[in-house]
């Protein structure tokens, strides 16, 4: 990781001294004065991704992001003997290796509760009760991928591990809300659907052969919820993102939220409880799936600390 620290002079040698002091960190640069807004002196420095978190925190108990400014970037290549050293020093592999700061800021982008959002939760969960009613798994797996409602419960899983406060209730507005319009909007498309003699409330109670699943609660279901909360948790804070596709397909919160909306316009008072309850244990699952990794990630940080400071002792 790239740093870029903007602080002002009476707390540039207590930075640079911090970070000459950690193994984990090579190539450090001052620029006296170069900083106008806020005034100040320019420190930059490369840090291997398992020393991050811990260099952050130190900055942050010195007070710099209050008076001036923290930067993180991601490089993909570096060429210098001495990272290379910093890279074998620092505790952990890289790969595996968890900035919180930065986990805080793409599960703080998730969740914020935009129209983007709300509209998105809509139309997924449109798209999934018309593939339910229909019968189209193609259409469900399709609503699962659009539905953007991974976000804000990484965001829960993480204020509750980081006991984080703001956090966890932007999380659960978010979550709530966002179902909430899910629902309403397969409400009123249900409603709209059955108007222009599209669906009617037998393409609902009927056998579907191929994706009842998706509003009849089953241990398997829930078994498949955690180990998604486990690989979303894991991909977010490791940057592997590309794990997050498989991730939104694997479980069934939008399309049974799509079909609590249709059961609720057609009356089906069954339909929508089934649902419901397979909704809430696919949160609930996912969420603690999500928080086991999170404890895991942070359990393996603190250890690879401790090993590292008594091999230095």
């Amino acid at each position: 990781m790239h740093l870029r620290v903007v602080c002002p002079a009476e707390l540039t040698e207590r930075v640079v001294t911090l970070l000459r002091g950690n193994t984990g960190v090579a190539d450090v640069v001052l620029l006296r004065g170069a900083a106008v807004d806020p005034a100040g002196d320019l420190v930059l420095a490369d840090v291997a991704r398992e020393a991050t978190s811990t260099v952050v925190d130190r900055l942050t108990e010195l007070g710099v992001p209050a008076r001036g400014v923290v930067a993180l970037d991601q490089t993909d290549t570096v060429l210098s003997k001495a990272v290379d050293r910093a890279v074998d020093a620092a505790p952990g592999e890289p790969t595996d290796a968890v900035v919180w700061q930065e986990l805080r800021e793409r599960a703080g982008a998730e969740n914020e509760l935009s129209v983007t959002f709300l509209v998105l939760m809509a139309i997924a969960c449109v798209i999934g009760m018309i593939g339910v009613v229909t019968n189209q798994p193609v259409l469900v797996v399709g609503a699962m991928a659009v539905g953007p409602d991974f976000g804000p419960l990484a965001a829960l899983a993480y204020g509750l591990v980081r006991r984080s406060r703001s956090m966890f209730l932007g999380g659960l507005r978010a979550t709530v809300l966002g179902y909430g319009a899910g629902v309403a909007g397969a409400l009123v498309a249900a409603l709209l659907l059955r108007w222009w003699g599209l669906i009617d409330v037998h393409d609902l109670v009927k056998p579907h052969s191929l994706t009842d699943f998706v509003y009849r609660p089953g241990a398997l279901g829930a078994v498949v919820a955690f180990l998604a909360g486990v690989a979303g948790a894991v991909s977010l804070s490791t940057s592997r993102t590309g794990a997050l596709v498989g991730v939104l397909i694997s479980v069934t919160t939008i399309p049974a939220a799509g079909v609590v909306g249709a059961a609720i316009a057609f009356g089906v008072g069954d339909d929508a409880a089934s649902a419901a309850r397979q909704l809430a244990v696919n949160v609930g699952m996912i969420l603690v799936g999500a928080v086991a990794a999170l404890l895991v990630q942070r359990g393996g940080q603190v250890f690879d600390q401790r090993r590292l400071r008594r091999r230095y002792a």
